[in-house]
């Protein structure tokens, strides 16, 4: 994984930047406009996830460092690749474009927290004596919160120069995203099949129950088809870059 700590964050930065300079201050106006959408969205992937997944760590029998691993894959925010799948499948773009924006502008909070909390859970013992929640919360920040800050200044700044390149950006930063995970895979290849044994059921178990949990709880709460189309694609799809990094970081 050294690789990956190398020019991880980089490539995470500017992923992150080509998800700002396709935000404005609109997209974020949508909380108080429709709060419902977004609560149940938000409280769907940052809250009901981790828990799912802690509570399936202990029902499937697989190494610690997997167990630890899924839940910081579990507490990562939906990446840009949601909103176009969001297209796709004619949901609500803007509803997609403000979850991924406000919970990666506020992961770098909710990742350390949740690994936090759930760390001693998972392992039986306090957290590693040199993990400092403070340093991995100014490291998150700065490769996330702030290249999306960035990406909306800039657009803001030179407008028709980012409505030309927009597009470039958002496709070369699905490139990046492929590049870092085929990056991890080769790094780990000796290991692959054995991870997947290890973990393809519960990785399935998680995604199934996440979106049944996330269906009903739109159902309950009257959230029409498009918002719910959403939230389920929001729910189901994480960051896997920013997850990879994150740990690479934790864990150096």
């Amino acid at each position: 994984m050294e690789l990956v700590k190398l020019i991880g964050p980089l490539i995470l930065a500017f992923i992150m930047f080509s998800l700002g300079i396709g935000l404005s201050l609109e997209n974020f106006k949508r909380v108080l406009i429709h709060p419902k959408d977004f609560i149940i969205g938000a409280v769907s992937q940052v809250i009901i996830l981790p828990i799912i997944a802690l509570i399936l760590i202990f029902l499937f029998p697989i190494p610690t460092e997997l167990k630890i691993g899924l839940i910081l894959l579990a507490a990562a925010p939906g990446g840009v690749t949601t909103n176009v799948i969001t297209k796709f499948a004619k949901g609500d773009v803007a509803l997609s474009i403000t979850l991924t924006a406000v919970i990666s502008l506020l992961c770098f909070i909710t990742i350390p927290l949740i690994f936090s909390l759930t760390y001693p859970i998972i392992t039986g013992e306090v957290l590693p004596f040199d993990y400092s929640i403070g340093s991995i919360i100014i490291q998150i920040f700065l490769i996330t919160t702030v290249p999306v800050i960035l990406g909306m200044i800039f657009k803001a700044i030179f407008p028709n120069f980012f409505a030309r390149t927009e597009n470039f950006f958002v496709k070369f930063s699905f490139i990046l995203f492929v590049f870092v995970l085929f990056m991890a895979i080769y790094q780990e290849l000796p290991n692959i099949k054995e991870y997947f044994a290890a973990t393809g059921l519960i990785t399935l178990s998680l995604n199934i129950i996440i979106l049944i949990v996330a269906y009903f709880l739109c159902n309950i709460f009257r959230i029409n088809p498009p918002q719910k189309k959403t939230i389920l694609i929001e729910t189901g799809l994480q960051n896997g870059t920013l997850a990879i990094v994150v740990t690479s970081l934790i864990f150096t």
